[in-house]
């Protein structure tokens, strides 16, 4: 397995502000907020190498099955992409 990761999501309790921060502030290339029309769903990616993704800590705490308490520097998730489902063993 080669040693990568392929996104990096950072969970944020505003994600129209961070994603103005990131995008307008910082220069991040991004489509914007998507996935608005699906519950949960709303999430902002930008273009990078290893891309960023911003979600909001309510929904990354959704996805992750667990409750968001206060907030914290570790609420985030790094995810790696393999070929085909032989490669997660």
């Amino acid at each position: 397995m080669e040693p990568r990761f392929a996104v990096l999501t950072l969970g944020v309790d505003d994600l129209e502000r961070a994603c103005r921060f990131y995008h307008d502030g910082l220069g991040f290339a991004s489509k914007g907020i998507v996935g608005v029309e699906f519950e949960n769903g709303e999430v902002a990616f930008f273009e990078m190498k290893n891309g960023v993704t911003l979600y909001s800590r309510k929904n990354l705490g959704w996805d992750a099955n667990v409750t968001p308490r206060v907030r914290s520097s570790v609420e985030s998730s790094i995810g790696h992409n393999v070929k085909d489902t032989s490669e997660v063993d």
